[in-house]
């Protein structure tokens, strides 16, 4: 599928209660809804559980969380990239701080997701990985610092020079690659200031799926990366 749009707002459901289930039903139909209103392309990953679910119910890019480098065969309790396609999805999430692999796995499955015809958005805990990381050609590389995650302190506004180190190192590898920002990033204001620093993107969790109307929050993020989007290009 490769690149999914830009300014791309990234939602992990991770495993929220507020997504499971029916609830993460719940909140891809927010996305789907705000996405065609605003005009910003997003995309959902929810529960593993639910992959196929969501992504029968909605239009827009649906991804899974997590894939691993093993085969579709005797491989129980393993989500093989050929899983994530038969049921579906757009891509996937890769080499999330709460779900690492070595680099050379992390290589390996970009290989196979862009062989099934699928999107890959690897996670990058610092500048110097994001770069190392960018030589196998992701379609996104998300970079995350791991101890602002679920923080409510963007990384985007207390550690911008992260932000622009990390798309500075991709840049000198590749310049196909999509670089989104994570870690902390709660409000339209955090959004709009990653794309000012160079990012595509996004990739959120927390602030949409913990939120009271999660709706009104995934607008509120879409209209800050729209904003930030304009006023930097």
């Amino acid at each position: 599928m490769g690149r999914l749009g830009t300014p791309l707002l990234v939602v992990n459901f991770k495993n929220y209660p507020e997504a499971l289930g029916e609830g993460a039903l719940r909140i891809a139909r927010a996305a789907e809804d705000v996405s065609r209103r605003v005009g910003v392309p997003v995309a959902v990953a929810p529960p593993q559980t639910a992959l196929m679910y969501v992504a029968r119910s909605v239009s827009i890019p649906v991804l899974a969380q997590h894939v691993d480098d093993v085969e579709a065969s005797n491989t129980t309790g393993f989500v093989p990239p050929e899983s994530a396609s038969a049921a579906g999805a757009a891509g996937s999430i890769v080499n999330h701080s709460e779900h690492r692999a070595p680099e050379d796995v992390v290589g390996r499955l970009v290989g196979r997701l862009r062989g099934l015809g699928l999107s890959s958005v690897v996670c990058a805990s610092t500048p110097e990985e994001a770069g190392r990381l960018a030589r196998f050609s992701p379609d996104y590389i998300a970079v995350e610092p791991p101890e602002l995650i679920g923080s409510g302190r963007a990384v985007s506004r207390v550690a911008p020079d992260v932000v622009r180190r990390g798309v500075e190192a991709v840049r000198a590898v590749s310049s196909e690659v999509g670089v989104l920002c994570g870690a902390g990033i709660v409000d339209g204001e955090d959004a709009r200031a990653a794309v000012e620093l160079g990012a595509e993107g996004i990739l959120v969790s927390s602030a949409v799926v913990r939120a009271k109307d999660p709706g009104l929050k995934l607008e509120e993020l879409a209209l800050g990366l729209l904003a930030g989007w304009r006023s930097s290009r």
